[in-house]
């Protein structure tokens, strides 16, 4: 099968407004062809970071030996993968290099009217878009490696024309192909052109409410949220600028740019989104929250809507829940081993804290709802105190706090320990006072869950007593405390597996994971465009139960690297070593557990 589709050898006249488009993109005299990047490499580059100090001769040459594990990926995607260096410092090192152009996505044409013929999967796996075409047939190609010569010169084979080189960041590559050749962008367009001119007038209230309940709004925002859920997306960014409004989708925790509406319906799409959020349009310049109950091709959708105010606009983000596809098990999140044995046996206990940390989107609150559901039996009353309640469990007495009418996490802990539960849920250890109604609460026969934001098991602990929480209330209350972030899951279908070096074995001390001999690891397979292989999450985590050791060593202020080295000494597996043994396994790759716990 071609990868390139043949593309018409002649060359039309370009109308002023083409023109007016290419003249927009920077250009440096000379232009540089594909010719040029002969002298070039990666190494080249990679000494010019070196000597911009954009990355640590150490951190290469750890790169240097997990490169030659991973034949068939140039070492620069490998840097980019492993976030050593960015797509930023990456792309200017080829333009100063080469003495060409660096092109962002924001100075490229907002539509090419002559669309080059050429296939989407090639553009997308080899990292490169046309930007256009000059009278004389020159083509104008903006591409991420410029050292990958065969995607180069079989796309000017393919076309029947020369090319000139601009260099360009990855994302905004793939941004560019969505815009241009993305299978959604002649549904956009037609919705977009029945738009009111007039879309982004804010001044009329009544003209906002207006424009927003028009069938081509409606459309549109439905299209944008549609898109999210074909794409599994979580979240949906829309962000006005001043030139543009950027949608962006997160997906499996990474944000992707997709095809926007015009600038002029900014208004209009955002006062479309509070008006099904139940939210004020006429107040823009607070934040606001709201909630969205939609269906969806036939999915239940629960989207929870936040909007601040920017300096071009209101930004609005909405976070979307899948009822219907969320799942509360333990095993399906990527628990497993001695790891859950020793979770499970730690929510079993009467009475106590059970706390899980992480930084923000690590998996915190849907790992509370799985306990939760275990511990949802007729013999236990369970209460929890949440903002906002993300899932309605049955048989579980959910609060959603309400901080403008006085009702804090605070207030309804106070109120909540009289209605006799068993089990209390709190969303967040925010306070001081917070924590000290939760051990309380605990020293008075009840079990405790709640979360807080730290980078480690053994640094919550430190975190609590910073807060001003008393030693020896620690130490008899908490049974354990949980760390945990989330690494893509590799799909098996399109996972190939691999025997890496002996040097990346010894380094990483591959051998101490797994007994399987010879030793493999699994990455994407070769031949997909970056960043697919890809399809979900799995959770990789430490968990630190209390020990008399542990107590000891809280009552006497220990700091978090001596509770962490005693709890290694009982056993505890780190965030790092749960992610070697998932990778050995083949649930993720390598580089994914490096990239999440990199600086734990």
């Amino acid at each position: 099968m071609n990868l390139l589709q043949s593309a018409p050898s002649t060359t039309a006249e370009r109308s002023p407004s083409q023109s007016a488009s290419l003249s927009s993109v920077p250009t440096a005299e000379p232009p540089r062809t594909a010719e040029d990047t002969h002298e070039l490499n990666d190494s080249v580059v990679c000494e010019w970071l070196v000597s911009q100090g954009k990355i640590k001769p150490s951190d290469l040459e750890r790169a240097r030996r997990l490169h030659e594990s991973s034949s068939g990926e140039s070492f620069s995607h490998l840097l980019l993968r492993l976030g050593m260096v960015s797509e930023r410092d990456m792309a200017q090192a080829w333009a100063s290099l080469l003495n060409v152009p660096l092109v962002l996505e924001s100075d490229a044409p907002e539509i090419l009217e002559e669309l080059i013929d050429v296939s989407t999967r090639f553009l997308k796996q080899h990292q490169i878009v046309p930007l256009g075409q000059d009278k004389s047939g020159e083509v104008h190609l903006l591409v991420a490696n410029p050292a990958e010569r065969y995607a180069i010169e079989a796309f000017e084979y393919a076309c029947g024309r020369s090319a000139r080189l601009s260099i360009g960041l990855r994302s905004d590559i793939e941004n560019l192909i969505e815009r241009y050749y993305g299978q959604g962008r002649s549904a956009m367009g037609t919705i977009v052109e029945n738009l009111d001119a007039q879309a982004n007038s804010e001044d009329d209230i009544e003209h906002l409410k207006d424009l927003a309940s028009e069938a081509p709004v409606i459309r549109l925002v439905n299209l944008i949220i549609q898109r999210a859920v074909e794409n599994r997306a979580s979240d949906i960014h829309i962000e006005p600028f001043e030139n543009r409004l950027k949608v962006r989708y997160r997906i499996d925790g990474v944000l992707h740019e997709s095809e926007a509406p015009p600038s002029s319906s900014t208004a209009a799409v955002i006062s479309r989104v509070k008006i099904m959020a139940k939210l004020d349009i006429a107040e823009r310049r607070l934040p606001q929250d709201g909630r969205i109950m939609l269906r969806i091709q036939g999915k239940e959708l629960d989207l929870r809507v936040s909007t601040v105010p920017t300096s071009f606009g209101e930004s609005v983000v909405m976070r979307l829940l899948d009822r219907e596809s969320v799942s509360f098990d333990f095993d399906t999140l990527g628990f497993a081993g001695k790891s859950l044995d020793n979770f499970l046996h730690v929510l079993e206990r009467p009475h106590g804290i059970l706390l899980v940390t992480g930084p923000t989107g690590s998996g915190k609150t849907t790992t509370l709802y799985t306990a939760l559901s275990r511990l949802n039996t007729a013999e236990r009353k369970i209460i929890t105190v949440e903002d906002p309640v993300e899932y309605q469990i049955e048989g579980i007495n959910q609060i959603q706090v309400k901080p403008s009418i006085g009702l804090d996490f605070a207030g309804a802990l106070r109120s909540i320990v009289r209605q006799d539960p068993d089990v209390i849920m709190i969303g967040e250890m925010r306070d001081l006072e917070t924590c000290r109604i939760a051990i309380q609460s605990s020293l008075t026969g009840h079990l405790v869950l709640s979360t807080l934001h730290t980078n480690s098991a053994a640094g919550s602990i430190t975190r609590l007593l910073d807060m001003g929480v008393e030693d020896y209330l620690l130490a008899s209350t908490i049974n354990g405390i949980l760390a945990q972030r989330l690494v893509r899951r590799l799909e098996p279908a399109l996972s190939e597996a691999y025997e890496p070096l002996p040097e990346v074995i010894k380094e990483y001390e591959l051998e101490k994971y797994t007994d399987e001999r010879p030793i493999r690891l699994y990455r994407p397979r070769q031949d997909l465009p970056p960043n697919e292989g890809y399809r979900g999450r799995s959770a990789i985590s430490e968990l630190l139960v209390m020990s008399d050791t542990l107590r000891s060593l809280l009552m006497q202020r220990a700091d978090a690297a001596t509770l962490e080295q005693a709890a290694r000494a009982e056993g505890m597996y780190t965030l790092y070593e749960d992610g070697l043994r998932q990778a050995l396994a083949g649930t993720t790759t390598l580089e994914e557990v490096l990239r999440v716990t990199s600086g734990d």
